[in-house]
């Protein structure tokens, strides 16, 4: 289902906006960041899903631009059998944010979805929003070109939150194989939450109004079905699913504008409690993104705090545009990763041609994954119960406000050595520091798994097996 949360500028202590949330898939998660790149002409994508996918389809070719810009996302391997790698977004060097959310369409749309459905799946269109999008409004207008054109592959609907330094867009995408969609602008004054994305009246009589977008066929279509027939054009009752603002979205929404009125209004602490907080994640949550929407004078400089899985049960670490690695315990490993189970670290496999042989490198499998890591401490904190929880996310916060401080004396001295024409040594300064911080962050949450460990070895309270121990949760 997956989560988004957008703070508008005029609420934040720090001058800039706000993006953050996590993924909501059963599968292995790792972060990357992908260059820019020229592309010849002819060169073509695939897109879309296959016959194996829970609404299936044909993958497809489309043209891929001359120029794709340099992004960092977190890909993952499976959901609802959408072809991996697959993304739900991240931010690129012209700083717009992409986050992926589902949003269910009416039952009626979801029926009439072509068996054989073509175009570009969602996480196709976060991808490709990333590769060329430099504003977010151009990314809504990226998307409503691309699905005109070439159709969308759904898996019952579904929304995008497209923000950059100035503004945010929530695009809803519609099932049912018709290029139906939707986007309203998010300003400056803007606290939103997407789980499920939302856009309730649409000013349909106005075309031209500066806050809305729609497909071609997003009024028409509805008068020819009978579900709308003139006065307030409510496209969540219409398309939607009807039940408009969803418990866990009006409890974080509330909260946040609570923070909001305060004399020092909303922090990085507040934005990464808001993706932390265990009444929204928990095991579903397959890692913890948050972006600040600054502009700095170069695009290397932008970052996000990434946390390895969801931030219930990993400390969030800074990641720059413009480092050149990842350390390997923070990419792609086995555990989870979807297909793995049949394959072998062994080149003897190979010889039958089938698809016996790990795509993981063997070097990186040899490292920890800060991911599965993360998930052991996570469900060691969910066996112990509240206090641990207590325990360990006050570790954590103490942290990331050292963490603060760090990153932006870093930042300052990499600004200052761009400008002094040191480019490169700015970068490899910061390639350093967050990878230090990376492995940093990984060794604290495995000296607390151990810690944590022993506490249930010795546990009376603690059953060996039942049902899965869990913090209560609103979605």
């Amino acid at each position: 289902m997956s989560y988004a949360i957008y703070i508008g500028r005029n609420h934040s202590a720090t001058g800039h906006a706000w993006l953050g949330g996590y993924g909501d898939e059963p599968s292995s998660h790792w972060l990357e960041i992908v260059p820019a790149a020229d592309h010849g002409p002819g060169t073509m994508i695939e897109v879309g899903v296959g016959p194996e996918a829970d609404m299936p389809g044909r993958r497809t070719q489309i043209p891929q631009v001359a120029h794709t810009l340099r992004h960092m996302r977190v890909s993952y391997s499976y959901y609802l059998g959408v072809p991996a790698p697959i993304t739900n977004g991240g931010l690129n060097e012209a700083g717009v944010a992409v986050r992926d959310v589902w949003s269910t369409s009416r039952v009626e749309l979801r029926d009439m979805t072509p068996k054989d459905q073509t175009g570009l799946n969602y996480s196709d269109l976060a991808r490709i929003v990333m590769e060329r999008a430099t504003t977010a409004r151009e990314a809504v207008e990226i998307c409503g070109a691309l699905i005109a054109q070439h159709g969308e592959a759904t898996y019952g609907g579904n929304s995008h939150l497209f923000a950059d330094a100035d503004e945010a867009w929530v695009m809803i995408q519609f099932a049912g194989g018709k290029g139906l969609w939707v986007a309203e602008r998010l300003g400056a004054d803007a606290i939103r939450a997407s789980r499920p994305g939302y856009v309730f009246e649409v000013p349909v009589d106005q075309p031209d109004h500066p806050d809305f977008l729609w497909s071609e066929n997003f009024v028409g279509f509805a008068r020819e079905m009978g579900w709308y027939e003139g006065g307030r054009f409510d496209a969540n009752a219409i398309y939607g699913d009807g039940k408009g603002r969803w418990e866990g979205v009006q409890w974080i929404e509330a909260e946040m504008r609570a923070r909001a009125a305060r004399p020092d209004k909303i922090g990085l602490a507040d934005v990464i409690w808001a993706v932390r907080t265990e009444r929204l994640t928990g095991d579903t949550a397959g890692y913890g993104q948050v972006v600040p929407l600054a502009d700095p004078v170069n695009p290397g400089l932008r970052m996000m705090w990434h946390a390895a899985t969801g931030a219930i049960a990993a400390p969030f670490v800074p990641v720059f545009l413009g480092q050149t690695a990842v350390p390997a315990e923070y990419g792609p490993h086995r555990y989870l990763t979807a297909g793995e189970s049949h394959r072998f670290m062994d080149l003897r496999k190979a010889m039958s041609g089938a698809d016996t042989v790990s795509r993981v490198a063997q070097m990186v499998e040899a490292t920890p994954s800060a991911f599965q890591e993360s998930k052991r401490l996570m469900y060691l904190m969910q066996l112990l119960g509240p206090e641990a929880l207590r325990r360990v996310t006050g570790v954590f916060t103490r942290r990331e406000s050292m963490m603060y401080g760090r990153v932006a004396a870093h930042l300052a001295v990499a600004e200052a050595a761009v400008a002094a024409g040191r480019r490169a040594e700015a970068f490899a300064v910061l390639t350093a520091f967050s990878a230090a911080e990376m492995q940093a962050a990984l060794s604290v949450v495995r000296d607390l798994s151990t810690a944590l460990a022993v506490e249930t070895a010795f546990s009376d309270t603690v059953p060996e097996i039942g049902q899965p121990a869990a913090f209560p949760q609103i979605w």
